[in-house]
């Protein structure tokens, strides 16, 4: 519920291990709901999130959340490793300082997105793509079993793009289980394990080999069969 509105109804999602669920549906098909159900900054009117067996709240700590860039405060006085080590604050505790395994997450998290060499850089000096780095590296210093990803590739070049995919198939590999909202969906048919179509209720939730049926693209997007969507997406019209 949002503003005592009906956002999401008969929402049954799961995501394991080793998958990149990709969230995909119309703008206000309730895409970021989703996630923040998932992190328990929405009350639901019935229903259950659970993380691991247990509810949701009680584990919001095995949790990384990668936000849209607009949702961070940039102008901040913060450098890069302080920006990412705030992604730990839930765990070091507000008035504590980090420690050494906080300081081991932290530069981890920078190497993986290969922002090492501007640790020390002001948030406010940095691109758009090394912003978006700085986001996802801020979700990894938690060490996450469930990464959560907003819009990630929205407005980034190709090399950043490349850097994050490559990234996020490692984490799969791993055996993080990762959930991304994305209007880019040729990479997500490309890079997904599954695709779970939302419009304010599932659609249909599938590999994106399983997904050729025109009519469930049509249920989700509102379009007809004459859209570009169905010839970007290579299904049979």
């Amino acid at each position: 519920m949002l503003g005592g509105r009906e956002v999401l109804h008969d929402v049954d999602l799961t995501v394991r291990a080793g998958e990149l669920v990709g969230l995909i549906g119309p703008n206000g098909a309730g895409k970021t709901t989703v996630l923040r159900a998932v992190l328990a900054l929405i009350p639901a009117r019935a229903g259950t999130v659970t993380l691991g067996g247990a509810p949701a709240e009680r584990r919001r700590g095995s949790v990384g959340y990668v936000p849209q860039r607009h949702e961070f405060a940039w102008d901040f006085p913060l450098s890069v490793e302080k920006a990412v080590m705030s992604g730990r604050v839930h765990r070091i505790g507000w008035l504590r300082r980090p420690g050494a395994a906080d300081r081991a997450a932290v530069d981890e998290a920078l190497e993986r997105v290969d922002l090492t060499g501007l640790r020390h850089r002001p948030i406010g000096e940095l691109s758009g793509g090394q912003r978006q780095r700085v986001l996802v590296a801020r979700a990894l210093a938690l060490r996450p079993g469930l990464l959560l990803l907003d819009e990630p590739f929205t407005g980034l070049d190709v090399p950043t793009q490349d850097l994050l995919t490559a990234l996020f198939a490692r984490l799969r590999e791993e055996g993080t289980a990762l959930l991304m909202t994305t209007h880019d969906l040729p990479a997500a048919a490309d890079a997904c394990t599954r695709l779970c179509l939302l419009n304010r209720t599932v659609v249909a939730d599938a590999a994106p080999g399983g997904l050729r049926d025109p009519e469930v693209w049509l249920r989700t997007f509102g379009v007809t069969r004459t859209d570009q969507l169905l010839h970007s997406l290579g299904v049979q019209r």
